[in-house]
């Protein structure tokens, strides 16, 4: 699902394996119970999710 970023909102690779790759994560400490995760990691997601709620309210504004 993170790869149609690249379609719908013009986001480059990089964004969105950083998303699915927090998703893969979230699947192992669901499934698996083990969660490592750094703060600068969290603090990047922060700011993708940001720019992804922007990116989309934009893209709502001007349909």
């Amino acid at each position: 699902m993170f790869q149609c970023l690249t379609h719908t909102l013009n986001w480059p690779a990089h964004q969105w394996r950083a998303l699915d790759m927090a998703h893969q994560k979230r699947n192992l400490a669901e499934y698996e119970g083990y969660l490592e995760i750094e703060e600068s990691q969290i603090a990047q997601l922060f700011a993708l999710v940001t720019e992804l709620i922007a990116n989309v309210l934009a893209m709502t504004k001007a349909s």
